[in-house]
């Protein structure tokens, strides 16, 4: 039996699951840069340049293996644009007798997959991605019956069930969470380490080249790219992750810093989603430093969270509550996306320094996600479907199944608590505690109104006021609401004319300008 394996643009994994049983005498490798999916959303041109580059590489490499790869690329003649007019062309060529792929990441993309035995009039075989360390079904079965999901509990469980981090029962140190400890302040003159820089080779350089030609209105710069493209190089930065940033990595792991856009993270996500490394290895390179005693235990916790906790957890509950999940807005969020997301041209210098990293790199780091370009989201009530859109545009890691929970649940509460547990709301206080933003900025944190007064200040109270109907019997919210309903009359008028009147700005366009075409690049 002759089969054609679809291999998809994140599916960059030599143990795919469709991969298995692969005959090179007979089967085919079906690799497909499309149109479509650089332009269902405006990615960011790195992105798109880092996608192109590692699928290529990664085509090369199954050759040289002695595969028989049919790689379709974007400027291809006859490129139909689309997985299954590509597919089509495919069947055409090879006279398969039937498909195998892995199943997507995407529920868009599931959904192609459903139709494709009838459009191509053959058996498509969909098989299990089992590179996650939680399978749906797992997920499922953890879920089944609660009324919420609380990653914590779903994080012991694969504690348990992987022995990570694990002494018999116990967890290591005697806690599941070290988070209390990883949350300090970047000390003045602290350098970060220098990061690998993966100069791009001829192949990277061709499809910078095409990007800059053919996606010239997309967001984001070009100039300095160097990701890594390649299982090699995704490994090498991982090492050097662990190496030299990961022993320092929990305690500044929510710190912010101006000029300073990676500090000890180990920027390996969009290798992760790519599937140029797999979860496993990357928790037991993190668990291998402890061990060792060259990487302290908050630090190897925190960070085995992320990938064994947080990026399974929000894997499952995408899989589990799609497609009607995007379709919630518990909070009524209706604001439109403010332009600056887009520009980067506001007076707020949190907001200016983490869009500017984001255009710069197609990246910035989890706490300047949620806690800055997040939380003004949520405070000045951006629709949840236009922020989500934005993250899914402009970041190199970002695919729906991880985007779209993180930025509806924790960043928006848009699902009123099915995921986080309270909204991430917070005033200027928080930023100022946890960055240097804000000693360059226009405005004072420690200014609550009036002239000067930063606008997360004013943002906050009136989230509060606006969503007490929703918020106010939610138990990790009452210390706040207590302290709203302490304020006098006057202070409390003050607070909601002034963020009313700053809204109403925004929304005219006033506190940014517009940002001329050229710009984007």
């Amino acid at each position: 039996m002759k089969t054609l394996v679809l291999v998809l643009g994140d599916q960059l994994s030599r143990d795919l699951a469709s991969l298995d049983g692969f005959d090179p005498a007979r089967d085919v490798v079906l690799m497909v840069e499309v149109a479509e999916e650089t332009t269902y959303v405006r990615h960011h041109r790195q992105k798109i340049a880092f996608i192109l580059s590692a699928m290529r590489h990664f085509a090369e490499a199954l050759r040289l293996e002695g595969l028989q790869v049919d790689y379709v690329r974007l400027d291809d003649p006859g490129n139909s644009g689309s997985f299954t007019g590509e597919l089509k062309r495919a069947v055409l060529r090879h006279a398969p007798d039937r498909v195998v792929v892995t199943e997507p990441g995407e529920w868009r993309v599931r959904r192609m997959m459903d139709d494709w035995p009838q459009q191509l009039g053959l058996p498509v075989v969909i098989r299990e991605d089992d590179r996650f360390l939680c399978s749906r079904s797992d997920f499922r079965a953890w879920a089944d019956g609660r009324k919420s999901y609380r990653m914590e509990f779903f994080y012991r469980e694969m504690r348990r069930r992987t022995g990570l981090l694990m002494e018999g029962d116990d967890p290591a140190g005697r806690r599941w969470n070290f988070d209390a400890e990883n949350r300090k302040r970047l000390p003045p003159g602290t350098r970060p380490p220098e990061r690998l820089r993966f100069e791009p080779d001829a192949v990277t350089d061709e499809v910078i080249a095409l990007v800059a030609a053919r996606f010239q209105d997309h967001f984001g710069d070009l100039d300095g790219f160097n990701w890594a493209v390649t299982r090699e190089d995704a490994l090498a930065a991982l090492a050097l992750f662990v190496e030299r940033a990961l022993p320092r990595f929990g305690d500044y792991q929510d710190a912010m810093a101006q000029d300073e856009p990676f500090l000890f993270h180990a920027l390996i996500s969009p290798y992760l989603n790519a599937g140029l490394l797999l979860p496993r290895e990357v928790c037991l390179a993190a668990k291998r430093a402890w061990r060792a005693g060259t990487a302290p235990l908050n630090a190897v916790e925190g960070f085995i969270r992320q990938i064994l906790g947080w990026r399974e957890y929000v894997r499952g509950i995408y899989w589990l509550e799609m497609p009607a999940y995007a379709e919630t807005n518990r909070l009524g969020a209706d604001r439109p996306l403010p332009w600056f997301y887009w520009s980067g041209e506001t007076a707020m210098n949190c907001l200016a320094c983490a869009i500017d990293d984001t255009r710069r790199h197609a990246y910035a780091h989890h706490i300047q996600r949620l806690m800055v370009t997040g939380n003004f989201a949520l405070l000045a009530g951006v629709r949840p479907a236009e922020i989500e859109e934005w993250y899914l545009a402009v970041y190199a890691d970002a695919y729906e199944w991880v985007e779209l929970p993180n930025v509806h649940g924790m960043v928006m509460f848009a699902d009123g608590g099915l995921l986080a547990s309270k909204p991430y709301a917070a005033s200027g206080a928080y930023i100022d505690r946890m960055s240097n933003y804000c000693e360059a900025c226009v405005y004072d944190p420690a200014i609550k109104t009036g002239e000067g007064a930063c606008p997360f200040n004013l943002l906050y109270w009136h989230f509060l006021s606006e969503n007490r109907a929703a918020l106010q019997n939610n138990p990790r919210m009452a210390m706040p609401y207590r302290t709203l309903d302490r304020m006098n009359a006057a202070r409390r008028e003050t607070i909601l004319r002034e963020a009313g009147a700053f809204l109403a700005a925004l929304d005219s366009g006033e506190p940014v300008q517009r940002v001329q075409p050229d710009l984007f690049g």
